[in-house]
């Protein structure tokens, strides 16, 4: 009896990346040719409407082009952001397994076979783990405590180094293709729904791009993104909080009301720590309220139920139904 021959899915999610597709395309190809000839493959590139004047689309359409066996490219119609778009990238991968990396060359392809050998253990998902970085000491300790918070406040362990760059088996690519969500946490997808996920060590590149398409907005909009799709902890400190100081509020009126009484001419109000006071629960209840209005936002966002992403041109596609 003839043994399947098993195939293996690439999904690729672009941004500015005209420098890499060409090079990313010679080392996958070189990967599967010299080490992986026993695996069926395709390479899928998905750009997100890269504002490059058309730049990362021309070397998708080229290279789709020179292997149109292989090789299948995707163009979203506006850019929706790396969260949306590397969901949607995820649920084109058709074979046994789909293989995820980014178009920057910051995860390197040649780790490709030590994935393969532990899905082949029985693992459904396998991740590379950032052991080195190009960030800065401070973004490192942040992005640490960030992910030991919402650790904590999730009950899901999160990983630090994590983002999404790994292969998943047909079965995790079966759950996300139900995720009705337009505003996805991969790393907290896998954390939910497959806490066995085997993380492996692997050296971040320096990538193609002249400067990180990840800046501090968007940083910061991932992050509270994270938090408020994977916990309620917030509003529930806010409350615990509150509560707090109204009873503290409290006892210190009594005992200041108690102090005037007994010595009511050397018993001064104190102007100043009112001020202080009044401008510290003030400042709290802003931060209270943005954190109340990030939830808002993400359920607003959530309930609209606009599509994924929009797709506007396919290549290589022909007679697929994906």
């Amino acid at each position: 009896m003839i043994e399947e021959r098993k195939g293996i899915s690439v999904v690729i999610p672009c941004y500015n990346d005209s420098a890499g597709v060409a090079k990313m395309h010679k080392r996958l190809t070189a990967v599967f040719t010299q080490q992986l000839a026993q695996y069926d493959y395709e390479i899928i590139y998905v750009d997100d409407c890269s504002p490059d004047e058309g730049k990362t689309w021309s070397e998708i359409r080229r290279v789709c082009e020179e292997d149109p066996v292989h090789t299948k490219g995707v163009h979203n119609i506006t850019n929706f952001g790396w969260a949306r778009n590397c969901l949607s990238s995820l649920r084109f991968g058709k074979y046994d397994a789909t293989f995820m990396l980014m178009g920057d060359l910051q995860d390197p392809p040649e780790y490709l076979p030590e994935f393969i050998e532990w899905w082949e253990k029985g693992y459904k998902v396998v991740l590379g783990q950032r052991n080195s970085s190009y960030s800065s000491a401070l973004i490192k300790f942040v992005r640490g405590l960030y992910y030991k918070m919402i650790t904590k406040m999730s009950g899901n362990k999160q990983l630090d180094g994590v983002t999404g760059y790994g292969l998943y088996d047909k079965s995790f690519i079966d759950i996300l293709q139900e995720i009705d969500d337009i505003q996805p946490v991969i790393t907290g997808i896998i954390s939910e729904y497959d806490k066995q996920a085997k993380v492996i060590p692997v050296r971040q590149e320096e990538g193609t791009r002249d400067k990180s398409n990840f800046k501090f907005w968007a940083k910061y909009d991932y992050a509270m993104m994270s938090i408020t799709a994977t916990t309620k902890s917030l509003l529930r400190i806010m409350v615990f909080i509150g509560s707090l100081i109204s009873a503290l509020s409290l006892i210190f009126a009594i005992i200041a009301l108690a102090l005037k009484l007994i010595w009511w001419e050397k018993y001064p109000m104190g102007i100043p720590s009112l001020v202080i006071g009044i401008f510290f629960l003030g400042g709290l209840q802003l931060f209270f309220l943005g954190i109340i209005g990030e939830y808002i936002l993400s359920i607003n966002n959530r309930s609209m139920k606009r599509p994924l992403v929009v797709i506007d041109e396919k290549l290589n596609f022909e007679g697929d139904e994906r």
